[in-house]
């Protein structure tokens, strides 16, 4: 997964998150950082994009393309909609 330099600072200024699979849904939550455990960003490029290998986290691949994420005020994270497409 890819997630754009703008989006990374904004809702995840310590390159730190939890992931949930709920409903079809990637839930991502942020944390304060490595002491509090999670999964560390990684800067995939020049322009300080970071990315997270998710079938490292399920044990299965997510369809390559774009995915829209949503901001969820109740949960304090974003939540990202995925088609069925075979996923367990």
């Amino acid at each position: 997964m890819r997630i754009s330099r703008d989006d990374s600072e904004h809702f995840f200024p310590e390159d730190t998150l939890l992931i949930l699979w709920r409903e079809e849904t990637l839930v991502l939550l942020p944390t304060r950082g490595a002491a509090a455990g999670g999964l560390m960003l990684k800067q995939r490029n020049l322009d300080g994009d970071r990315s997270l290998l998710v079938s490292e986290v399920f044990g299965f691949e997510i369809p390559a393309g774009s995915y829209t994420a949503i901001w969820d005020d109740s949960i304090g994270g974003l939540r990202v909609a995925l088609e069925r497409n075979g996923l367990p």
